[in-house]
């Protein structure tokens, strides 16, 4: 910053015979001008502490004239500012306009000079608004000053008053750099001016497409503008292109996939990154992706996995898990000793057994169906009959007085019921093949006059009922 010096103070550089003559009313006494000269060498000697102590002997004399007045206390502002004394610095100058000895354009180029002082002894919103005050009074505009404003309103954090600076800044620079661009979006975010920023961030993108900080604020600009499925392309051409390649990174466009119900091809990267070493395999890694791969109804896949983060944790909730994965597919043995391996680490015992006793019985509904032709044994001993007796144990273990305890006693009831409607299938077609043959045996006695008297039945699997036929209503025929 430069600092401008008073009118005699400019001529005592000077050589005396050089020297003009001093307007009227603007000139020092004798014994002053004596005490200014020497501080003005002081000055000149940079020896700005003496000058100082010779600046105030002078302005103890008395019967000073404004000017010389306003004179000393600018030169005394000059020394403090010298030794980095700001805010004395500014009180001197602000005496030498207020002592009313300078010039209009004098106490105008002053009072740029205290702004610029307040800016930079941190007074923001003062120096700022001071320099403001100096342009709007149309004196010149230089670049540095409006680099200066817009500094200082974005340290007073007052972003309504840096925005216009800024954008005449970026407008008037030539090239633009970075930081050009960098300002008017920080001002348009912390503005809320999301369609200005939006602007300035393409153009961004546009010089500099490889700044990956720029792509990921256009996509949470898309985000948080309610366009998740514009923000999520932007997301996932930067993983297809490589410029995504952390785990945190690989982690988000894992969860963009599963967001937009594609767990499928979710669970493919995550699978891919983990055997990269981009993504740690732990056993929350794993778990996520068993859960993408089940979402996916990849059961098979998902088993695998689950069984090595159960190794790995050894928590209940991953053995339940993996007992769910095995329930799905249908593999109730592995299935029930995961579950088992849950409840002994604390797993809700209810859900276990309920689920361990749907599966046996969802597995007992492929097994071939009992025959009413089998014998006892044979229907005892039938796969079906024994896994939904496995069944009928497994919900008996779920405790009761709980929902799911409830649930498991319909179940029970269910299973007996099905074992009972069996049973009178099994007794309706006996008793429907028993009145058939019990038809035909009748009308083949019935028929024996016309057969020579001989007894001759169709369907000759009925002989097995004749005796009883015989002996029923033989026995009736007695009892009438």
């Amino acid at each position: 910053m430069m600092l401008a010096p008073s009118a005699d103070a400019q001529r005592a550089r000077r050589s005396d015979d050089a020297a003009p003559a001093p307007a009227e009313g603007r000139q020092f006494g004798a014994e002053t001008g004596t005490l200014v000269n020497e501080a003005l060498q002081s000055m000149n000697n940079n020896q700005y502490g003496s000058a100082v102590s010779q600046l105030n002997q002078a302005l103890g004399m008395s019967d000073l004239n404004p000017y010389e007045r306003s004179t000393i206390n600018q030169m005394l502002g000059s020394a403090y500012y010298e030794q980095n004394q700001y805010g004395q610095a500014i009180s001197a100058f602000e005496n030498a306009i207020n002592a009313g000895g300078l010039l209009p354009n004098e106490s105008t180029a002053l009072r740029l000079n205290i702004a610029q002082l307040l800016i930079a002894s941190e007074r923001h919103s003062e120096g700022a608004t001071m320099l403001e005050n100096y342009i709007n009074q149309g004196n010149p505009v230089k670049p540095a000053y409006v680099d200066m404003l817009v500094g200082a309103w974005v340290q007073a954090e007052n972003y309504q008053r840096a925005l216009p600076w800024a954008e005449r800044w970026f407008n008037e620079a030539s090239p633009k750099e970075r930081k050009h661009f960098d300002l008017l979006n920080f001002l348009y975010n912390n503005l809320g001016m999301s369609g200005k920023q939006a602007d300035i961030v393409l153009q961004m993108i546009n010089r500099y497409p490889e700044d990956r900080t720029l792509w990921d604020t256009w996509a949470s600009m898309l985000s948080n503008g309610g366009r998740e499925q514009d923000a999520f392309e932007v997301n996932k051409m930067l993983y297809l292109g490589g410029a995504m390649n952390s785990r945190d990174d690989v982690m988000k466009i894992v969860q963009y996939y599963s967001f937009y119900e594609m767990p499928y091809q979710a669970a493919k990267i995550l699978e891919r990154e983990m055997n990269s070493g981009t993504v740690p395999k732990t056993a929350d890694n794993l778990v996520m992706l068993s859960d993408l791969l089940r979402q996916a109804r990849e059961y098979k896949r998902a088993i695998p996995i689950l069984e090595n983060a159960a190794n790995q944790a050894g928590t209940s909730r991953v053995f339940a898990q993996l007992g769910e994965a095995l329930y799905n597919d249908g593999q109730c043995d592995k299935a029930e000793t995961a579950f088992r391996k849950a409840i002994d680490k604390g797993y809700n015992r209810g859900k276990a057994w309920s689920l361990i006793a749907t599966c046996i019985y969802e597995s007992s509904q492929k097994e071939e169906r009992i025959d009413c032709e089998w014998s006892d044994e044979r229907k005892a001993q039938a796969p079906r009959t024994i896994m939904r007796n496995k069944a009928y144990a497994a919900f008996s273990n779920v405790p009761s007085g709980t929902n799911a305890g409830n649930d498991a006693s319909k179940w029970r009831q269910f299973i007996k019921a099905e074992e009972q409607a069996i049973d009178d299938r099994c007794i309706f077609e006996l008793n429907v093949e028993r009145d058939i043959c019990y038809g035909q045996i009748e009308q083949a006695y019935k028929s024996e006059f016309l057969n020579e008297g001989k007894f001759i039945l169709k369907d000759e699997s009925c002989m097995a009922y004749k005796a009883d036929f015989d002996k029923e209503f033989t026995s009736q025929a007695k009892k009438e």
